[in-house]
């Protein structure tokens, strides 16, 4: 063989090679974007249903007896939601079908029965359709998530409950509606009355503390170590911790958080401010090292210029390379904020994990974060906390993929490319 056919014949072996790795190359993004497709089905088949609710049409008579105008608040607006319901199965005589029928009814149409008599006295003594809230295994059965073709014993809703259930549809007295509640409320112990407007703005206030702190002090410490710090040992020692910090798992800053802020300087457990602290250590080295980069990417033509026309070093840094790095630094700030508002394992040791029922109004509230409201309804043993758990993680990765876009979109349209 000569030179030439040796030379050909690798060449050939080299090229298959070469699409042989290109192939392994695809079928390897095809595989990744299977898997993601599948657990975003997954999510989005067992969440979706979450954003509807079932609701039971009742005639309440909002009696006087009960409704005491000069205290409204104790009133027993529990006997009004149980009377309406029994008046719809007068065959329910004895007190266990009375008890299994009054089960049909969520125990939050006694609470919406307070604020509409609270709001407008002048209900009492009427009587007015008003659509409530189905307990939540009701609300699984419409949905289709108890079947019925199983024994009665294997599910938690019983025959005679299955068949009331039919006749409240056939009668027009059962619908699915937007679940308003899902939104608007906190936490519960019922799935039917939970929400993530808590959990919500508990993480709004933790990103607001973790942003104020963390994208200042990380940029000026970007710029002292990118700018003015000298090239010595004492900074290779601080740029290679900085590194360091960036790969430490969470947990360990939710360790130095709860031994500085809560041990030390006392302050609230469970709160958004502590929170905040938190995360801000924890996305401070992601911020510093973008906001590096961007510094970086600045033409060192453009302080010879400033600097040159009798611009000092700050005046050079301030109105010259940070304006042209700025875009950089804040698409770094926005991915660490995104990580940050992904967290759940520091926000655990410091005691976020509390179980919060009330809506946090300011940074020292007890308060708890969409992360973690998903981690205690995945532990819930409840069928309907599995629907409200893929919700939750569908309106989570719907803000983490609107801020990783804001990120991108930031960048292509403020960065300058030299």
């Amino acid at each position: 063989m000569g030179a030439r056919a040796r030379v050909q014949a690798g060449l050939a072996a080299r090229y298959r090679k070469e699409r042989r790795f290109r192939l392994f190359g695809l079928a390897a993004i095809a595989a990744s974007l299977l898997f993601l497709a599948v657990l975003l089905g997954s999510i989005v088949a067992k969440g979706y249903t979450a954003f509807w609710q079932t609701q039971i049409l009742l005639d309440i008579h909002f009696d006087p007896a009960v409704l005491d105008v000069n205290n409204l608040a104790t009133a027993n607006y529990a006997a009004l939601v149980r009377e309406a319901t029994l008046r719809l199965f007068p065959q329910a005589a004895s007190r266990q079908d009375q008890r299994t029928a009054a089960k049909l009814v969520s125990t939050g149409a006694a609470y919406r029965l307070q604020e509409m008599v609270t709001s407008r006295p002048e209900l009492i003594g009427a009587t007015r359709p008003i659509w409530v809230v189905a307990d939540d295994e009701v609300d699984m059965f419409v949905k289709g998530h108890i079947p019925r073709d199983v024994p009665e014993s294997e599910r938690r809703i019983s025959d005679k409950q299955a068949a009331w259930i039919d006749r409240l549809a056939a009668d027009g007295r059962l619908r699915q509606a937007f679940n308003a509640t899902f939104f608007q409320a906190g936490d519960s112990r019922e799935p039917e009355l939970a929400g993530i407007r808590g959990a919500a703005m508990g993480s709004l206030f933790t990103l607001a503390v973790t942003l104020a702190l963390s994208f200042p002090i990380g940029v000026a410490a970007a710029v002292y170590l990118e700018e003015f710090a000298p090239k010595n040992r004492w900074t290779d020692l601080v740029e290679v911790n900085i590194n360091n910090l960036a790969a430490i798992p969470s947990i360990v800053f939710g360790l130095l958080g709860l031994a500085v802020f809560l041990d030390c300087m006392h302050l609230p457990r469970s709160a958004s401010l502590v929170g905040g602290l938190v995360l801000t250590l924890m996305t401070l080295p992601t911020i510093i090292i973008a906001s590096r980069a961007s510094l970086k990417s600045v033409p060192p033509s453009i302080r010879e210029a400033a600097l040159g026309i009798g611009a000092s070093r700050v005046q050079t840094i301030v109105h010259h390379v940070l304006p042209l790095a700025m875009p950089g630094m804040m698409t770094g700030a926005i991915i660490g904020m995104a990580r940050a508002l992904g967290e759940t394992a520091p926000l655990l040791m410091i005691g976020m994990v509390a179980f919060i029922v009330d809506i946090p109004h300011s940074f020292s509230d007890p308060a708890t974060v969409l992360p973690v409201q998903i981690y205690l309804w995945a532990d819930s043993p409840e069928r309907a906390f599995v629907e409200r758990t893929s919700a939750a993680i569908m309106v989570l990765l719907l803000l983490l993929l609107a801020m990783n876009a804001a990120a991108v979109l930031l960048r292509n349209k403020f960065e300058r490319r030299w």
